[in-house]
């Protein structure tokens, strides 16, 4: 049974997974907060998520970042292949969950 611990992740009590949907909008707002509060900031993840809207908790952004981080080291490192896109036309909500950012068109 799934159980809502915010406004745009739910946790998964069978498997103890969380699952949160960033529109592309948010993600765009995510990444130009970023660079606006920079790591010396005073609470940069409550602005952050002030930003970012949506009901994101400043808990959700930074977690966000984490998992942006692992993907990118991921992509340096060779580890991601190279997508095989299914459509030209990009969907409007990305999806994380167990800490892997997941695209709804990519293989």
């Amino acid at each position: 049974m799934a159980s809502s611990s915010s406004s745009s992740c739910v946790r998964r009590e069978e498997n103890d997974t969380e699952r949160c949907f960033w529109t592309e909008k948010q993600n765009k707002v995510f990444e130009k907060a970023l660079a606006k509060y920079e790591e010396d900031t005073p609470e940069r993840w409550e602005e952050v998520a002030r930003e970012v809207g949506g009901g994101k908790s400043a808990q959700e952004v930074q977690r966000h970042y984490q998992i942006l981080l692992h993907d990118l080291s991921n992509i340096e490192s060779g580890l991601v292949p190279i997508p095989n896109y299914k459509s030209s036309s990009p969907s409007s909500v990305l999806d994380h969950q167990d800490g892997l950012l997941k695209h709804p068109i990519l293989n």
